[in-house]
């Protein structure tokens, strides 16, 4: 392919005080061949070849007060009117290749310290075709995850192991014993626990083995069991292996941890779906004016390899909106260079009387449904909190309300009760 026109098209929006189309103009300067000042070298040829190009500017209204501090009043002014807007930029292919970590550097670096913003979030991303030959994508994504878990239909079911960290030997040796003969699907460790001092991964993971083939044995279905490997990149990949030849079926990495570098990294060596957690996304979301929308985020969570990536649920326990998971997972479910196919995983704040809801905004089975509470503290225990919520989706499926098919089917009735008033 002749990259020699291949264009990057990023989506901004943006809030400034400065003339709208001066402020856009040195956002594509300095995020590609401009700086402050003219320098030598910088020739009309060089420009043409290289520079980023505003594509086009749409306005969205104006505010008095600016989202974020530090931005440049236009001179002279005491007071500005900062004024918002969706801007494309696109900017060359042959600047950086197909590489990750150079495009964050054009798309999403320096340009959120400009004074000439008051606000800049990156919206989303139009990538070109080499990047498909570099990255080849998730491994497993849905199909695969839904053969290795033998689930199909429905949403995969899962837990999380709680308490999060301080668990030793004994303890996590009962509790997935617990987990596995429940007749869950799906279990993740915690993103606080790792490769920690009390407990090193080689011996959890010979611990929760154990178990696992145990309890497979009897019930014929061996759980899906995404062991944390977080770590310093260059641990990666042992840590990998040690969940590999223990017979493990699924790893867990922090993406934001260990960077979108290392999980592209592990992604070239990893035999297993790998489950990608965004702790730390937060930091880059929280303000509406700042960072990066889930849209252009889960594009290079994909890009990189991550089979299952985290979207949050319905009526979490955090910030986000309803109306902003339900675009996460329809956005992860959006094909991308006509595939890449990855499971979204809901969690937060979830129990049985989520399914109804979450199945008629996002009209698919085809994610992860994780309960952490709603499932081991189902007043019945662990295995009623797993049926409760199977329940809860063959209700949605069925069309029926959660009332309705509680009357018939104990554990969800008492999760209901136990949930339901929350």
């Amino acid at each position: 392919m002749d990259t020699a026109d291949t264009r990057i098209v990023a989506t901004y929006l943006v809030e400034t005080p400065q003339p709208l189309d001066v402020a856009v103009e040195v956002l594509a300067g300095e995020q590609s061949t401009g700086t402050f000042v003219a320098v030598p070298g910088e020739t009309d040829a060089l420009r043409e070849r290289h520079r980023a190009r505003v594509e086009s500017v749409r306005e969205l209204g104006v505010g008095r007060t600016p989202a974020l501090p530090g931005a440049k009043l236009p001179k002279g002014a005491s007071e500005g009117v900062y004024v918002r807007a969706e801007v494309k930029v696109s900017f060359p292919y042959h600047n950086f290749g197909a590489s990750i970590p150079n495009l964050l550097a054009t798309v999403a670096g320096n340009l959120y310290e400009l004074r000439e913003f008051s606000g800049l979030r990156l919206m989303d991303l139009e990538l070109p075709e080499p990047f498909a030959k570099a990255y080849p994508g998730p491994q497993f994504g849905i199909e695969g995850t839904r053969r290795l878990a033998n689930v199909y239909g429905r949403p995969i079911i899962g837990t999380i192991v709680k308490p999060s960290v301080g668990l030793g030997p004994d303890e996590l040796r009962e509790l997935v014993r617990e987990l596995a003969m429940a007749g869950l699907d799906f279990v993740k460790d915690d993103e606080l626990n790792a490769n920690p001092p009390y407990f090193p991964l080689q011996e959890r993971v010979q611990v929760v083995m154990e178990e696992i083939e145990r309890a497979a044995d009897k019930t014929g279905k061996k759980l899906m069991y995404a062991f944390n490997i977080t770590d310093d990149v260059d641990r990666l990949i042992a840590n990998h292996d040690i969940v590999e030849k223990a017979g493990g079926n699924c790893v867990m990495v922090s993406i934001n941890s260990v960077g979108l570098a290392g999980v592209a990294y592990l992604r070239k060596h990893s035999h297993l779906p790998i489950h990608g957690h965004r702790n730390q996304w937060g930091a880059m979301t929280r303000s509406p004016f700042l960072g990066m929308e889930f849209r252009a985020y889960q594009k290079l969570c994909r890009l990189a390899g991550v089979d299952h990536l985290h979207t949050n649920g319905l009526h979490n326990k955090f910030f986000e909106s309803n109306e902003s998971v339900i675009r996460s997972v329809q956005d992860c479910l959006t094909p991308m260079f006509g595939g890449y196919p990855v499971m979204p995983v809901l969690s937060s704040g979830q129990w049985a009387g989520t399914a109804i809801e979450s199945y008629r905004e996002m009209n698919t089975v085809d994610v992860m449904h994780l309960a952490g509470g709603g499932i081991m503290a189902h007043p019945a225990g662990v295995a009623a909190g797993a049926i409760s919520m199977r329940q809860g989706w063959e209700a949605a499926l069925a069309g029926q309300s959660l009332e309705e098919y509680a009357a018939a089917h104990v554990e969800l009735q008492q999760a209901i009760g136990k949930f339901g008033q929350n």
